[in-house]
């Protein structure tokens, strides 16, 4: 029996006393990570947000089993901004996907409308030609996530039939703007299962159900949120399944409350390293960006695209080749150059050799 199969869906049931120091502690750090931002040169804030959004887009593909261009999200988040961009986004799906978290955050402070959540899912699925995107699903056939074989699925969840979305999105819509739960994070993580449970587009539910969990936290902290929920839930992504489903089957998701706190303090977390890792980047070129031919430049650039995870296996001859279109003897000096410098700390011998940045 699924959530919405009960008398009295959908009133949700919940304890938050479990929680209240995980709260505390996240309305402390919001305020910390918000002084920190609007202190640093705006240089470096602005590289921080587009570091924080470019890791949302590709994380909440990746949560879906998808990969997207990380350039040209990166190209196409900076040219949403005004800023400067090498070269000109291509990827369709990137482009799509960074419009709508651009949106996302440039108008929190409006109600949720059932014309925003269309025209979020138009951005993010237009471009996929078996999707109507920008409609809610249609047809008799019930909405089920499956797993396994075509010849022996199993069934995790079945979604309300499509004839009763037009009323359950406008309840929806009504209770995420009247709702009167003080804290972000509980509205967030209600918001994000009560839309996850009505399933409500072909695809793009998931994408969409953090868009909105995103504009929840926005919203209560009157201020775009500073971190990415996607890379949070992507790094325990199975557990996030288990909890979503566990949490489907009943009214009373105290458990799913605890559990997307936990994410969203661990979020947090991660971008405090984020900023950390910025500010070194910026002082990093400021110290060494003199020195690089184009080619270094390029490499040194896509290996800290990658943030605070690092680039990884390191960078080595055939990479190198790869990246800047250039010949084995270039790339040996070209690094060993960077070696020499001490931006790249060699690692491993002979054929194993490869370079990580010294930041």
């Amino acid at each position: 029996m699924y959530n919405w199969q009960h008398k009295n869906w959908p009133e949700f049931k919940f304890d938050s006393s479990s929680i209240d120091n995980e709260l505390m502690k996240f309305m402390l750090k919001a305020g910390e990570l918000k002084g920190i931002i609007s202190a640093l040169p705006e240089s470096i804030s602005t590289e921080t947000i587009i570091q924080i959004m470019v890791s949302e887009a590709i994380k909440t593909s990746e949560i879906e089993g998808e990969i997207i261009n990380r350039i040209d999200v990166m190209s196409s988040i900076r040219k949403n901004l005004g800023l400067h961009i090498s070269q000109e986004p291509k990827d369709k799906n990137a482009i799509g996907l960074s419009q709508l978290l651009i949106d996302v955050r440039n108008t929190y402070k409006q109600p949720l409308t059932e014309s925003k959540i269309l025209q979020w899912h138009k951005l993010l699925m237009g471009n996929n030609k078996r999707i109507n995107a920008g409609q809610w699903r249609k047809g008799n056939e019930p909405m089920q996530v499956i797993s396994g074989s075509a010849s022996d699925p199993k069934v995790h969840y079945e979604a309300p039939p499509s004839k009763t979305l037009s009323k359950e999105m406008k309840r929806f819509i009504e209770w995420y703007n009247k709702s009167e739960i003080s804290s972000p994070i509980i509205k967030a993580a209600v918001a994000h299962l009560y839309f996850e449970s009505i399933h409500p587009f072909e695809d793009g539910n998931g994408r969409i159900g953090r868009a909105i969990a995103e504009k929840a936290l926005s919203q209560g902290f009157d201020n775009p949120i500073m971190f990415s929920i996607s890379k949070s839930i992507e790094e325990n992504r199975a557990a996030y399944y288990k909890e979503l489903q566990y949490a489907q089957q009943r009214l009373e998701i105290t458990k799913w409350i605890e559990w997307f706190a936990s994410i969203i303090i661990f979020a947090q977390d991660d971008a405090e390293k984020t900023i950390q890792f910025t500010i070194k980047k910026m002082k990093f070129f400021d110290k060494y960006d003199k020195n690089f031919n184009d080619r270094q430049r390029k490499v040194v650039n896509r290996m800290l695209e990658e943030g605070t995870n690092g680039f990884k296996g390191g960078m080595n001859v055939k990479k190198y080749i790869s990246i800047t279109d250039t010949s084995k003897a270039t790339a040996t000096r070209d690094l060993q150059e960077l070696a020499e410098m001490n931006v790249f700390v060699i690692k491993g011998v002979g054929r194993s050799t490869s370079y990580e940045i010294n930041i």
